[in-house]
This record gives structure tokens, sequence and C-alpha cells, in this order.
């Protein structure tokens, strides 16, 4: 089936910086998909993160990797093999905690993965010592020379484990005790091919030409067919004689490759006083950093909410401005109406200054023609009186 995802999560990827071995370098723009894949094949897990189409992890878990938190939400791992130190970043405690739970389950999976599959060379190897030397050597019986199926030669071939989740320090003597094996099966074929050859068969018995002859027949063929087989042996032999001096030699280069790397981790060791200062100062750094970030983090929402407010406040702002050009609207249309009622108002009052001016000089008339008829009934009273 492949690799298969396992467990996924989102965080921010680092590397730590590859000349200085003290800071941390973004190796992604944003949060990205980090996530544990498993190889049912092959029995290895690993840690995969692309960022489009780059791979910014490629990570295999083995036994001896340690995943660490250094904060609430940050954690680090380092790859010996990609020679680098991975860090990410989490959105929340709750999400590391997960990541590094699963990081030990799978740790602890390749561990027994490892020990399975170191348990099966060893069985491999063992019995592949033991039966291949009787089992060629197996011509040389009564059995073998009459020919019969059930004695076939057939070295048995060890089987190469599934996979190796790390090399291990057992995989020479493995190679060595293959090829020893392999050595001494080829030996024992062509001795006991040699001896049936140069000896011959057995003497038959005293009998008549013709049963003495087909006696002889028999046995010629008895022994080609032994003779076949045993070229049948001899050359899958030579086979895997090629495979396992092939594996030895891959080996040999795996043991090489590993002695090196434990000289760069003894000359590395030296430096361990140094790397845990360096990595208390990421500590304080990292501590620093996220205080930092959370006075940002708290200055931002003041500055969220004093923007809303100030939305509020232009909003407030424009339905004022509005009244403001209404009322301005109206006053100067009731200005125009004042100016048009104190223009009527001035009317009106010149017409009542004339109708009072018209008024005085009626009521003087009026005055006056009382006084007239006043005088006219004095004078008819006295003209009454005086008849």
């Amino acid at each position: 089936m492949g690799e298969q995802p396992i467990f996924s999560t989102r965080a921010h990827v680092f590397q730590i910086d590859p000349s200085t071995k003290k800071n941390w370098v973004p190796t992604s723009k944003h949060a990205v998909t980090v996530s544990y894949f498993f190889d049912s094949t092959r029995n290895v897990y690993r840690i995969i993160s692309l960022d489009g189409s780059k791979a910014i992890i490629n990570s295999t878990i083995t036994p001896n990797m340690t995943f660490t938190k250094t904060s609430q939400k940050f954690g680090q791992w380092a790859d010996s093999r990609a020679n680098t130190v991975y860090g990410l970043g989490f959105s929340s405690e709750s999400h590391l905690v997960k990541f590094a739970d699963k990081f030990a389950e799978f740790k602890e999976a390749a561990r027994l993965a490892k020990e399975k599959s170191q348990e099966k060379m060893e069985l491999t190897s063992t019995p592949s010592q033991e039966s291949a030397p009787g089992d060629l050597q197996s011509p040389l019986t009564p059995e073998g020379v009459n020919g019969t199926d059930d004695e076939r030669v057939t070295p048995e071939t060890p089987q190469p484990p599934e996979a190796r989740a790390e090399p291990s320090q057992n995989a020479l003597p493995f190679s060595h005790r293959y090829a020893t094996a392999n050595e001494q099966t080829k030996k024992n074929a062509i001795s006991s091919w040699a001896t049936v050859s140069l000896t011959g068969p057995p003497p038959p018995p005293v009998s008549s030409s013709s049963s003495i002859n087909k006696h002889w027949e028999a046995e010629l063929a008895a022994l080609k067919g032994n003779n076949a087989k045993l070229t049948a042996a001899l050359l899958e032999s030579t086979a895997n004689v090629k495979q396992w001096k092939q594996q030895l030699a891959a080996y040999q280069e795996e043991a090489e490759r590993l002695h090196k790397r434990v000289t760069e981790l003894e000359c590395v060791s030296g430096q361990t006083t140094v790397i845990k200062s360096q990595k208390t100062e990421l500590n304080q750094t990292i501590e620093e950093l996220e205080l930092a970030l959370r006075a940002k983090e708290e200055e931002l929402e003041r500055l969220k909410a004093e923007v809303e407010s100030a939305n509020e406040f232009r909003t407030q702002k424009d339905s004022l401005t509005q009244k403001l050009l209404d009322t301005e609207s109206r006053n100067d249309t009731l200005e125009a109406r004042l100016g048009d009622l104190e223009q009527r108002l001035e009317s009106i009052q010149l017409e009542r200054e004339t109708f009072r001016k018209s008024l005085r000089s009626l009521l003087e008339l009026l005055d006056g023609k009382i006084f007239e008829l006043t005088e006219l009934r004095d004078t008819l009273a006295k003209l009454i009186e005086g008849s």
C-alpha cells in the first residue's frame, strides 16, 4: 500500500541556521500542514511537510530521536541524517502536546520494528549456517545415490530483512556469517560431486551380463540425475554468494559511514556545554519574543477597539453633519420667511399709521361737529326757554 498519512496538524516550520547554529530560520511564510506518514512495507515512520511543491520537512523517525518542548507553543527535534534541527511553532499548547505524544508513540513503534527486524535477521541467518552443509552432503547417502525426489538438493537461501529503520551494529557479523555459510556450502557441494565422480558407484553383485548392464545403466542414470541436481545447487549457491558479497559490501560501506558519524558525534559531544548555554539563551530569547508578541497582540486588540470606536464616532459625525445641513437649509428657509414677514410688518405698520392719521382727522372733525351740535342744542334750549 506504500506510505499513508496517519496524523496531520498545522504549524510554522523553522530550521536551525547552518552557519551560526544559534538562530532559527523560517522555512514557511505561513502555517503549513505537518503530517506523520507510515510505510507498511518497510515499517518506517516519517514526518513530511510541503510548502506548495517544495518539501521543507522529510525526517525519518528513529529510536534515538527526542522531541523537546522548549516553550508552551514551540517544539524541536534533531535529525542526524539531514544534519539539521527542525522547529515547529503551534497556535496552541494542546496542538503541541498532541504532536509530542504522537512523536513518542511512533518513536516507540520504530524501536519495536527495529528489534523485530534484528530478530528476524538472526533467525534467518542461523538456520542457513546449520542446514546448508547437511543438505548438500545428502547425495552421498544411499537414498541420494538411488536418485529419490525426497532428497532434492536445495540450499537454503537466507531472505534479507524487510526494512531497516536504522543501520545496526550486527549487520556486518550477519553478512560475514552468510558469506561463511555459503562458502562452506559451495565447498561441500564440490567435494560431494568430486567424490561421486571419482570413486564411482559401488560394485554390483556377480550375475549375468544383461543384469549387470541394466544395473550399471540404472546407476549411470542415477548419477546423471544427481550430477544435474548438484550442478543446479552449485549454480544457485554461486548466485547466493554474489548476492551475499554485494550485501557484505553494502554493510561494510554502512559500517564505515557509521564509524565516521560516530567520530563526528564524538567531536560534537565536546561542544555540549556550549550548545546547552546556547539553548538556554535561545529559550530566554524565545520567552522574551513571546512576551513581546503578547504585548503586541494586546496593543493590537486595543487598537482594534479604538478603530471600532473611531468608526462609531465617524458614523455619529456623518449623521450630525447631515442633521446640520438639514438645519441650515431649514434656517435659510426660515430667514427668507422672516424677511417676507418683516416686509409685510413694515407695510402693515405704514397702513396702521395712515389709518391712525385718518382716525385722528375724523376725530377732530367729529369733535368740531359735536361742538357745533352742542352750541346748536344750547341755542335751541335758550329759544325754548325764551318762548
